[in-house]
């Protein structure tokens, strides 16, 4: 008999350390996303993971909504912040090395770090966005190679911002480390939110965020 739980112990250890955490709930007023977090972004998505488990998020608001753009949180002062009040200065005391990759852009949905002006493009070590964006063009696309990113947008990339929407004068410049798979519609009714002159929403927008646990038995 002992023998026998010893074995059930050890296997669930095993199995335990071997949990992948790819997915996580972001829960609002407004309904629930599930988020899919990239591991081609490693260092994003643990840090993503570390604050998640320490329900770091939890209470944190969406300070910044701009329509056809994105919608901005995870600012630690915004816990209980008052009305009226600025917010999006918060941080945790560090930064994340940018991982930008060719293949993970702004599409409507996308997780990215937010950060501020530094040469290193280091993202925030807590505050975070995900793209409304909108549908563009070929001649707007074409216009936004010339004047800003001064290069092509792959073909590929192309079609989707046309049909799906987003920002793509963000690619490269932020690291994006996940992408909205369930509750697209979330995003649109917060980012039409009526907002101040900071864009920060005249109703609160709290968020709280799991962890959706997935375990892998070989």
């Amino acid at each position: 008999m002992k023998k026998h739980v010893l074995l059930l112990l050890l296997l669930f250890s095993t199995t335990s350390a071997m949990a992948r955490h790819r997915k996580v709930k972001l829960i609002t007023p407004y309904g629930t996303m599930i988020i899919l977090l990239y591991d081609q972004t490693p260092k994003h998505r643990d840090n993503f993971i570390k604050l998640t488990k320490t329900h770091f998020y939890d209470s944190t608001l969406f300070h910044r909504v701009i329509s056809t753009f994105m919608i901005q949180g995870g600012d630690p002062t915004s816990k209980h912040a008052q009305s009226g009040t600025a917010l999006g200065e918060g941080d945790n005391g560090y930064t994340i090395p940018a991982e930008l990759q060719l293949d993970l852009f702004h599409i409507k949905g996308a997780l990215a770090a937010a950060r501020d002006d530094n040469p290193a493009k280091a993202s925030s070590g807590c505050q975070f966005y995900i793209v409304q964006g909108k549908k563009w063009t070929d001649a707007e696309l074409d216009k936004l190679e010339k004047n800003r990113l001064g290069r092509k947008i792959p073909m590929d990339q192309r079609e989707i911002y046309k049909k799906e929407g987003g920002t793509p004068q963000l690619d490269q410049n932020y690291t994006v480390f996940g992408q909205v798979i369930k509750g697209m519609d979330v995003i649109d009714k917060i980012a039409t939110l009526k907002t101040d002159q900071n864009d920060r929403p005249l109703t609160d927008v709290p968020m709280k965020i799991k962890l959706i646990h997935k375990f892998l038995f070989f």
